[in-house]
């Protein structure tokens, strides 16, 4: 299903290379006459000021996946096959060989299309070394060099792309039988169609976190262990020429595209469809706008059409990690566009949270949740499965593995505290397993109506942390500095010390008049949260652990919210009276 989609993808929305073809950098071009002739030291095309062509103009030109063996590319390939100059990495008796097979190449193709721009380029090469021009002293036999006849560069020529598809092509059919016809004809996993299967891919993925720079495998086993019924290679998973090159150029493509591609931590994900729809998911994943995001819960909640734009375009997405060489396919959702937008909708409402200071909360992009899972994300990215969770909940609608929680959990205790983020993940997870919370919804906000012991403790400790506070003038070490953890996952074992060390605090505060009104308020929202709690529970399991935080976060959030309303209040009495006073002075 992944290979027939992307197959399509690459057939409707991008112009395919020919066959056997890619785009590649190309540094040297070394200008021919019609007798092979060389007119003068190879160009240059590197531009240091241009990191797209910091290793030179790139253009498209015949491309071959190689490993250990020799297999040279047509007119165009580094210095060592194409000149016989051996870098510093290369072994000496190995380059001739090399540099033979280059030119063997170049003359079946003259032979095979009667081109005389081809010829020429055989003819240099049969000149050689006596015919290799001078060489600037920067020369880097590494870099890729092609050649030019009369102005024309001979890998651009109808004739030789055809040659090049079909050699590639005879030669796959080749190596197939002499595998004892494993390879021969099978049916293909992207067209469906009985075709001579490939036992190597032609094409590397690139652009994948963590993995080689110089590209990864989709398909490959290279031990018996992930081989099956007998097969090989590639041959695990029969694809075509055609086919595979359609595959690979779809993921890098989609891999390359700023709308497309997505990558959090160690993990990518891209995101296509079939048609043009205007729809951008990895914008409102990275960089979420209040009013779009509104549109769609709108759209969630009450199902208008309006709202969800429906659209019953197929939408699909891929995650994607790697593995030494070798992709990894994290996840697969196949849905289609409107579909997509209500489960978005829905994601962001079940993050919804209200801002440390209890305004209403800016939506969180993916990023920002999935870090709130580690210490450091940019010395201990997220875990796939966080970002494979999140990622599958927004847009694939699948409740995300309890993982999540209990990594963010695991940084609330390990921190002493509950950040905005780790809060909203909590609630995100715990909305998208109701079951947990037997079937009550978590509210963004302070839920007074929520009478979970769990909930109610985290409350509890938010108002003793104020308590402590407001006597000590914020001491440089809180209860919460000291006892969230234990607060958080053994209640009973802790709350009776810290309820008796409330006490004098509370008589300190009713001593002094400047805070007397403040030790009744408190006194009293200790009260409150008390009453329904009748007993701490000895120990809290991981869903309760993640309600104490959320109930010690949305506490702390109310408390700052009703502070900031009495200054606003008080500033507003003291500016009336002095407007009143400066009215009484003009009269008089």
């Amino acid at each position: 299903m992944v290979m027939e989609r992307l197959r399509e993808y690459a057939e409707r929305r991008l112009s395919l290379p020919p066959p056997m073809y890619q785009e590649q950098p190309i540094r040297y071009i070394l200008d021919l006459d019609r007798d092979g002739r060389p007119l003068g030291p190879p160009i240059d095309t590197a531009n240091a000021n241009d990191k797209a062509a910091s290793r030179g103009g790139r253009r498209l030109a015949p491309h071959v996946k190689r490993a250990s063996s020799i297999k040279p590319k047509l007119l165009a390939d580094t210095g060592v096959y194409a000149l016989g100059l051996p870098t510093e990495k290369d072994r000496p008796e190995r380059v001739p060989q090399q540099q033979a097979a280059f030119a063997a190449l170049v003359a079946q193709c003259a032979a095979a299309t009667n081109e005389p721009a081809v010829a020429a380029v055989a003819e240099f090469l049969r000149g050689l070394p006596e015919r290799l021009p001078s060489l600037p002293d920067d020369f880097d036999p590494g870099a890729t060099l092609t050649f030019r006849v009369d102005g024309s560069l001979p890998i651009d020529l109808p004739a030789v792309r055809a040659f090049w598809a079909d050699f590639n092509g005879a030669g796959e059919a080749d190596e197939s039988e002499a595998a004892g016809g494993a390879g021969d004809l099978m049916e293909c996993i992207g067209c469906g169609q009985m075709r001579s299967a490939l036992r190597r891919h032609p094409l590397k993925i690139k652009g994948i976190p963590g993995g080689q720079m110089s590209g990864m495998d989709l398909i490959s086993a290279n031990a018996a262990a992930f081989e099956s019924y007998g097969l090989a290679n590639s041959l695990i998973a029969p694809t075509c020429q055609s086919c595979a090159e359609a595959y690979g150029n779809a993921l890098n493509a989609l891999l390359a595209g700023e709308e497309t591609s997505f990558r959090v931590g160690e993990t990518a994900s891209v995101f296509w469809t079939l048609v043009p729809t205007g729809f951008r998911p990895k914008r409102v994943l990275s960089a979420p706008e209040p009013e779009e995001v509104r549109e769609l819960i709108a759209a969630a909640q009450t199902g208008r059409a309006a709202a969800a734009d429906i659209d019953p375009a197929a939408f699909y997405a891929l995650g994607l990690s790697a593995s030494g060489s070798r992709v990894v396919v994290r996840s697969w959702i196949d849905t289609t566009v409107g579909e997509a937008k209500r489960r978005l909708g829905r994601w962001f409402m079940l993050q919804a949270l209200v801002e440390p200071d209890g305004e209403e909360g800016r939506p969180l992009p993916a990023w920002r949740l999935a870090n709130a899972t580690t210490r450091d994300p940019r010395k201990d990215p997220p875990a796939e499965r966080v970002v494979e969770g999140l990622i599958g909940l927004a847009l694939g609608g699948t409740p995300p593995p309890l993982e999540l929680l209990f990594a963010a959990v695991r940084r609330c205790r390990a921190e002493q505290g509950v950040t905005r983020e780790r809060a909203a993940l909590i609630k995100l997870v715990l909305g998208a397993h109701p079951e947990l919370t037997g079937g009550r919804e978590v509210s963004e906000q302070l839920d007074l109506d929520n009478g979970n012991p769990a909930y109610l403790c985290g409350r509890l400790l938010a108002v003793l942390d104020a308590i402590q506070r407001r006597a000590l003038n914020n001491p440089n070490a809180t209860i919460v500095d000291k006892f969230y953890g234990t607060a958080a996952s053994a209640p009973a074992s802790v709350f009776g010390t810290l309820l008796h060390g409330a006490r004098p605090h509370l008589a300190k505060l009713r001593k002094d008049r400047s805070t007397e009104a403040a030790a009744h308020a408190l006194e009293r929202r200790l009260e409150d949260v008390l009453a329904p709690l009748a007993a701490f529970p000895k120990t809290l399991t991981l869903p309760e652990q993640g309600l104490f935080a959320l109930g010690f976060y949305h506490q702390r959030a109310a408390d700052r919210r009703a502070a900031r309303e009495r200054r606003a209040e008080r500033e507003r009495g003291e500016h009336g009276e002095a407007n009143a006073a400066t009215e009484d002075d003009s009269d008089e």
